[in-house]
């Protein structure tokens, strides 16, 4: 196990590094920078760009210099946590991330775990009453909560909102708390916000969880050492809770490589319908706007916690469950 995770860490150097080269080619395919982007912007708007700034903010980050030269700036300076400037919000990337982070951690994280909360139970009530009436009720909630898109119900939530209740449910504070420092007042705020971008967010997540969650475990309660420990007068729970469940949690366990980035990435098209102060709507702008280093940084960053998710997933399979092993051996 020992040899498996140090191979596994040294590969992930290369890796990273591959993953690399690839977004910052990507990211410089565009035609043109983010200094030609910004003049064409203020130019439509009618307004005069002051030229020699950025001339003086090309000079400084490299932009006159080959993109082979940009790269290993960018790519060296992230090694010692310097993750470049953000030229759309003029100052470095570290400070225009800020609380965006900590707010998008604190919403993935409720989110996900409510939707464990709920999933668990409703998936493990499904499979063990395969067929009666709330079986059927509950499949249909959750057909339901996978077929609208998390964007359209926060629509419908901020419709019904306003017409109901005559007020917005957009934002994650209140207005005169954007942009202060963490407050005991702001964080009670940010509470009274929370519950609406949690329940949106998780209603695709839970309801996919629990189909996944009852698919695996039918599955398991047909097989044979089940109906054999039924057989000798098991108590039923024991019989679920020792085998079946245990082994139907596989793809709980290898979902951790993509639940990580998520935590991070924090549901983007539903932060802007609603207007979180997350890192989502921070990514897509950076995009839009070819913002390099603001833009790369992310996806470097969203990059790491796969790899390490994945990781983290091989490791915890092959312990949680005995049929799985890191490595293969002949079998007779």
């Amino acid at each position: 196990m020992v040899r498996y995770i140090l191979w596994r860490i040294v590969v992930m150097i290369p890796t990273l590094v591959l993953i690399s080269m690839f977004v910052f080619t990507i990211i410089e395919l565009p035609p043109g920078d983010y200094f030609e982007s910004y003049v064409a912007e203020m130019r439509a708007i009618g307004e005069k760009a002051d030229m020699q700034e950025i001339e003086e903010l090309r000079a400084r980050y490299g932009f006159d210099k080959p993109a082979p030269i940009r790269y290993l700036r960018w790519a060296t300076g992230m090694l010692v946590g310097d993750f470049g400037y953000s030229f759309e919000y003029r100052m470095p990337v570290n400070d225009v991330v800020g609380d965006r982070l900590w707010l998008t951690i604190l919403v993935s994280t409720v989110t996900i775990a409510l939707t464990w909360l709920i999933a668990f139970p409703i998936g493990i009530y499904s499979a063990t009453h395969q067929y009666s009436w709330g079986d059927y009720g509950l499949t249909l909630v959750g057909l339901i909560g996978l077929a609208i898109p998390n964007f359209v119900l926060a629509l419908v939530f901020m419709y019904f909102a306003n017409i109901w209740f005559g007020t917005s449910i957009g934002n994650l504070m209140d207005p005169q708390y954007l942009g202060q420092s963490m407050s005991w007042d702001k964080f009670k705020s940010i509470l009274e916000h929370l519950w609406i971008p949690v329940i949106i967010i998780g209603t695709a997540g839970t309801a996919g969880m629990v189909r996944r969650l009852r698919a695996n475990l039918l599955d398991e309660l047909q097989k044979q050492y089940v109906m054999t420990a039924r057989a000798r007068g098991l108590h039923p729970f024991r019989v679920l809770v020792k085998y079946p469940l245990r082994m139907s949690l596989n793809f709980f366990i290898s979902d951790i490589g993509s639940i990580l980035p998520t935590i991070i990435s924090g549901a983007e098209i539903t932060a802007v319908v609603l207007s979180l102060e997350t890192t989502g709507p921070l990514l897509i702008r950076a995009l839009q706007s070819q913002d390099m280093y603001l833009a790369g940084s992310f996806l470097m960053f969203l990059a790491f916690l796969t790899v390490i998710g994945v990781l983290i997933s091989d490791i915890a399979l092959a312990l949680f469950d005995p049929r799985i092993r890191l490595k293969g051996g002949s079998m007779k």
